[in-house]
């Protein structure tokens, strides 16, 4: 982290997401792509996730986030960049 290359997405992935293993499967996909953030559930059904990291691990996680773990159904990913944050130091959980 912290390299001129940075940069940091959120991803909203609707469908079939909540209740499949999507968050976890999620952190092992970012830990092993080296980004920093978060993936968490949110109200409307949807899954929220916060990524910094280079453009191509970006990219590696926008790709399997439109197909998650074998039991989801993905619909569709929304993704907004951002600037990074830098007050991620790992990939987690959020509640």
């Amino acid at each position: 982290m912290g390299t001129a290359e940075d940069s940091a997405c959120r991803f909203t992935v609707h469908g079939r997401v909540q209740g499949v293993g999507f968050r976890y499967s999620t952190v092992r996909r970012a830990q092993t792509l080296r980004l920093a953030g978060y993936v968490r559930n949110r109200a409307d059904g949807s899954v929220e996730v916060w990524a910094e990291g280079t453009a191509g691990a970006l990219d590696s996680l926008y790709a399997w986030l439109h197909r998650g773990p074998s039991m989801a159904r993905v619909d569709r990913v929304d993704r907004d960049h951002f600037a990074p944050s830098g007050r991620y130091r790992g990939f987690s959980v959020t509640y």
